[in-house]
């Protein structure tokens, strides 16, 4: 029986990050940024008031210390405006945020500091120079990498790169991800089931958990364990993904089967990792690029914490992420829990927050039957169980992984 830790750099040194491509910055949220990105202009591109007032040399204000300073309001400059202004000695500009400073100009004075007076302006307290002024490159210089190669893209760094003046950027792409439910017994939930039939669970909880971990996912659906059309699916769907997961009959004679409808697309590898639930699973790298490929169990428990092991960490190195798991907390336990002896657990639970020392507890769900997917449906989090560990006490602290957040 091999280790999770085993099992889990087997499929880590099989990720296959897709060739970085280039899209519209409006399309880059979520990705990795895939070169360095130089701006090529100071932003910003111009001094510019940063508050309505208006524009004056700050020397002529420093008498406003002691009382007021009246200078006479020569113009006004709006946001946008192309036209060119000077302004003389003791004089002042009206300017709205964002407008270019008229030559001389050093500093503004805000409305709050004035009378706002639209001719003859009295000002009843000074600014220093530089005062409420954007200056030129004072938040990019051109030559200034404005967004690094690895970065994450979220929607400050959507604002810089169109600051700086990209309409496209180079990403690390989503990873494919093709997911197949393999059974005969199988309908879709736009069906009734007959007799021994049940609705298809894994290809639809499998994909969220796909998009979740931000793959770009094509739910094939049922496929029949048919092996000549089991094959030409798979065939097909390894020229189109970075990952193929199959869920459905990882173990037995389904297991098998799989293994050799696909034997002469790669060798899968059909084991027993020690953990628990989900055991039983199969990897391997089919097809001429060499696609990871997950075959996981039926129980479709067993099948969502396989993927939260094994798979998720591989769509996320596929990313680029540096660090491709979640995060994992210490939590006190509120009721006592048992495991397997020889696997590692991953036990449902639900982290929760005590209000009176802001540490973590943990409320165990479900942890009678990997078959209880309301118990997964409700939790937020995985406690982790050391392979040597059979029991933990109530008021023991454990190690969870974090879960999707829940609102």
């Amino acid at each position: 029986m091999r280790s999770v830790d085993e099992q889990l750099a087997r499929v880590l040194r099989a990720a296959v990050r897709p060739a970085p491509v280039r899209v519209a910055i409006s399309e880059a949220q979520g990705l990795l940024c895939a070169e360095e990105v130089v701006a090529e202009q100071a932003l910003p591109g111009f001094d510019q008031a940063a508050v309505d007032g208006y524009a004056v040399r700050s020397v002529d204000v420093q008498s406003a210390v002691n009382e007021s300073t009246v200078l006479p309001v020569v113009g006004e400059i709006t946001a946008g405006s192309r036209q060119p202004r000077r302004l003389q000695p003791g004089q002042a500009v009206r300017v709205e945020t964002g407008a270019p400073l008229p030559t001389l100009a050093d500093a503004v004075v805000p409305l709050e500091y004035t009378d706002e007076h639209p001719a003859k302006v009295t000002v009843h307290q000074p600014v220093p120079s530089a005062a409420f002024v954007r200056r030129t490159g004072e938040d990019v210089q051109p030559g200034d990498v404005a967004v690094r190669r690895g970065s994450p893209i979220g929607s400050a760094q959507v604002g810089l790169l169109a600051a700086v003046g990209r309409d496209k950027v180079l990403v690390h792409p989503r990873p494919r991800v093709s997911v197949i439910s393999v059974g005969d017994e199988l309908v879709d939930v736009d069906r009734t089931p007959g007799q021994g039939q049940v609705y298809d669970v894994n290809s639809y909880a499998l994909a969220a958990a796909a998009r979740d971990a931000g793959a770009e996912v094509t739910r094939v659906g049922i496929v029949s364990s048919d092996p000549r059309r089991l094959r030409e699916v798979v065939e097909g769907r390894l020229l189109l993904s970075e990952i193929v997961v199959i869920a459905g009959g990882a173990g037995g004679a389904a297991g098998r089967e799989i293994r050799a409808a696909l034997a002469d697309l790669g060798e899968l590898d059909m084991t027993r990792v020690a953990m628990h639930p989900g055991s039983v699973q199969g990897f391997g790298l089919l097809g001429p690029d060499a696609i990871p490929t997950f075959v996981l169990p039926s129980n479709p428990v067993s099948a969502l914490v396989v993927f939260e092991v094994l798979v998720r960490p591989l769509v996320r190195s596929a990313l680029g992420k540096r660090n491709p798991h979640r995060r994992t907390v210490s939590a006190g336990l509120l009721a006592p829990i048992t495991s397997t002896k020889g696997r590692r657990g991953f036990l449902r639970g639900q982290l929760l927050r005590d209000p009176d020392n802001d540490t973590y507890l943990v409320q165990p769900l479900g942890t009678s039957g990997s078959h209880l997917l309301a118990s997964l449906a409700d939790a937020n989090c995985l406690v982790l169980v050391d392979e040597d560990i059979t029991e933990i006490a109530a008021g023991e602290n454990v190690q969870v992984r974090f879960l999707s957040q829940r609102a």
